[in-house]
């Protein structure tokens, strides 16, 4: 990771909910140094804005808020476009020896709802085959007008994925898409793996692990899935959780960190130093984590067995033009082999202490009817 990254972090965005209004101060300006074009219109009018950056052979499109609410990778590419603003080597030959064309909003009206689907409730990363969406025919239309030698596919993950069978979160996630029902490795898709197994490498650096493989069950409807089947490499990443950063500060820094290895190792021409193989020693994503786990909940509610749990989720609610994280109780049972991101145990009195002082938790447990007895 480059040393200067907090020199280069775009400061003025930050937390989940990112939208067109939020980018347009800094799409104005970075205009001064690149080309900032209106590429289309979603459903509602909005424009879908792109950069392009640089002037090389070598051509990477990559896109971001596919899915609205999914804004990391998007904080993450403004972070990417002002290192590439500054006088660093790296960024120089970067910009020589590629063209970068970014999206970082394909669509402005699900961001602004803080949606996955677009403003006609539609999925965009499965309408790759139909377009049945003026958001997919512009990001296909860019696709066709650039012609990419690489594409990067950037997005979120909830906080429920692991990594394998470990307690460990799934702070980045990539795949190289499949191109047929088979999963087969053709050519194009074993450079996407090979570019994975680059960014691995130096992740585990900074994250040892906390990087995980996406399922890579086919389907031509995915947009990864429809670029890989024209032969480009393509690869999905994936912006998971980081302990303790619900605004995902912390993970923009290792997206950034994969992105720039990623470009780095296609402006260099060193893809063939990296085993392809490599790419199925990165354990699979499983779905082990809670936001919450209070072990022992007998002992707040005795209708419950010995050694129940209870596990909570949180959901994202758009309040105010802020995102919250609200507590949804999703099971309770021994929960065994299952993960918390926070874990309470009512076996603790120092764990029951932070438990009451904590409101939302108690009014949520309260609504569920479970009541703190005389323990």
């Amino acid at each position: 990771m480059p040393l200067n990254y907090k020199d280069i972090k775009e400061v003025t965005i930050t937390g989940r909910y990112v939208t067109d209004k939020d980018i347009a101060p800094f799409l104005n300006t970075v205009a001064k140094d690149f080309t900032v074009k209106t590429e289309g219109l979603s459903v509602e009018g909005r424009a879908i804005k792109s950069i392009v950056l640089g002037k090389g052979d070598l051509k990477i499109l990559m896109w971001s808020q596919m899915h609205g609410n999914e804004s990391t990778t998007t904080k993450a590419v403004l972070d990417l476009i002002n290192f590439l603003k500054s006088d660093s080597d790296l960024a120089s030959s970067i910009l020589k020896d590629c063209t970068l064309k970014i999206v970082p909003i394909l669509n402005p009206d699900g961001a602004i709802a803080y949606t996955r689907v677009n403003a006609n409730d539609v999925d965009l990363n499965r309408d790759a085959q139909e377009r049945t969406q003026p958001e997919s025919v512009v990001l296909r239309k860019i696709y066709e007008d650039f012609k990419p030698n690489y594409c990067f596919n950037l997005h979120d993950q909830r906080t429920i994925f692991n990594v394998g069978n470990t307690p460990k979160p799934a702070t980045v996630s990539f795949l190289a898409p499949a191109h047929d029902p088979e999963r087969s490795i053709s050519t194009t898709r074993g450079i996407s793996m090979q570019l994975i197994v680059a960014m691995n490498e130096e992740l585990q650096k900074f994250i040892p692990g906390q990087v995980g493989r996406y399922d890579d069950g086919f389907n031509s409807n995915c947009v990864g899935d429809t670029f890989q089947m024209l032969n480009i490499p393509t690869i999905l990443f994936e912006s998971g959780h980081f302990p303790g950063d619900y605004d995902r500060e912390e993970t923009r820094k290792y997206i950034f960190t994969a992105m720039l290895k990623a470009i780095e190792v296609i402006s260099k021409g060193t893809i063939d130093q990296f085993n392809r193989d490599s790419y199925f020693d990165i354990p699979d994503n499983n779905k082990l984590f809670f936001d919450v786990i209070i072990k022992n909940i007998h002992l707040l509610e005795s209708k419950y067995e010995l050694g129940s749990s209870a596990a909570i989720l949180f959901v994202e609610t758009l309040t105010n033009g802020k995102i919250e994280f609200k507590g949804k109780l999703e099971e309770i049972s021994d929960l065994q082999g299952k993960f918390g991101h926070k874990t309470y145990n009512c076996l603790y009195s120092k764990d029951l202490t932070e438990l009451k002082n904590n409101p939302d938790l108690v009014d949520l447990l309260n609504s569920n009817g479970i009541f703190f007895q005389k323990i």
